[in-house]
This record gives structure tokens, C-alpha cells and sequence, in this order.
């Protein structure tokens, strides 16, 4: 993978999260911090989550060795939206920073996928988890969305919504 590409999806991904910082500004800290009535973690369980993995993945591109089971997990950010704010500003800048300086690199990676066995480290790119990320936050954008939607909260239509599924909702994709 080149590092135009490379620059590409990091754009991307910067992007999701500034599309989860400017959903903290419609709501209020109780919106945030709250659980859904249908029993979904709140909007800041699910940001905090997202933000760790990013965290997690900028430090393994370091080392070379990202471990998502090794997350940060800092609870501010899960209730306190000034917080998340800010770490999602640093994350953002941290990100385009890789975006400029680093190429796609081969990676080691490690999550516990269950089923009783030790998790293993597998072969990866930064390209590839830069993928992976903008799956994982879609996923939990939709989360979100869903929990905020059961307490009365409306976001944009196109938040937690995969790119592709929008492009295939505007007549941009082949059917």
C-alpha cells in the first residue's frame, strides 16, 4: 500500500472522529454519560471504547505490536464529553501525523476473539488496521445512534452508517 493510500485512510478515519466529537456537541453531559432505555451502553461507553482502540493502534505503530486487549480504558472519557473532546482532538492528531510520516509497515496484532484460547499475534499493515478501524467505529456509531434514538436523541442520518452502505443508499454503487 502506498503512503497516498495510506494518507487516504487516515483522512477517513480522522473524519469519523470528528463526525463522534461533533456529536458531543448536541448533547448534554447526562445524554452522554446516559444508558439507553432499551439497556445499551451510553454514547460515552461506546466513544470511550472507539477512542481506545485508535489509542492503542497509534501506539502499536510505534512498537509495532498492537494489542487491543491492552487498551487504555480511561473512564473520563466515558463521562466527562470535555474529555472525550479532548483526547479525540489528540487522537485526530496523531493520526494524520502517522498519516504523513509513515508508510504502510507490517504489523503484529492481538485481540482475544474467544473460544478459550490465548490470544495469538498475527500478521497485519497499518494500512489494514486503518481498515479495521473505520469498521469498528461505524459499529459502534450505530450503537449510538440506536441507544440516543431510545431516549429521544436524533443524529444525522449518515452517522453509523458504512460508507459503502451510503454509497449504495444514493444510487452510487452497482445493485
Amino acid at each position: 500500500m502506498t503512503k497516498p493510500m495510506i494518507e487516504t485512510l487516515v483522512t477517513a478515519n480522522a473524519a469519523f472522529i470528528r463526525q463522534g466529537l461533533t456529536m458531543l456537541d448536541g448533547l448534554t453531559p447526562a445524554q452522554y454519560r446516559g444508558q439507553s432505555p432499551a439497556g445499551l451502553d451510553s454514547a460515552g461507553a461506546h466513544l470511550r471504547h472507539v477512542l481506545d482502540h485508535y489509542l492503542t493502534f497509534l501506539d502499536g505503530v510505534e512498537t509495532g505490536r498492537v494489542d487491543y486487549d491492552a487498551r487504555p480504558r480511561d473512564g473520563t472519557v466515558e463521562t466527562e464529553p470535555d474529555r472525550a473532546r479532548t483526547v479525540g482532538r489528540e487522537t485526530i492528531e496523531r493520526l494524520e501525523a502517522l498519516g504523513r510520516a509513515t508508510p504502510d509497515r507490517a504489523l503484529e496484532v492481538r485481540m482475544d476473539c474467544g473460544g478459550g484460547t490465548s490470544p495469538l499475534w498475527v500478521g497485519s499493515s497499518v494500512g489494514r488496521e486503518l481498515q479495521f478501524l473505520v469498521s469498528h467505529t461505524v459499529h459502534h456509531y450505530a450503537l449510538i445512534k440506536s441507544g440516543l434514538a431510545d431516549a429521544g436523541v436524533e443524529l444525522p442520518e449518515e452517522f453509523g452508517v458504512a460508507p459503502s452502505t451510503l454509497a449504495f443508499r444514493s444510487g452510487a454503487c452497482a445493485r
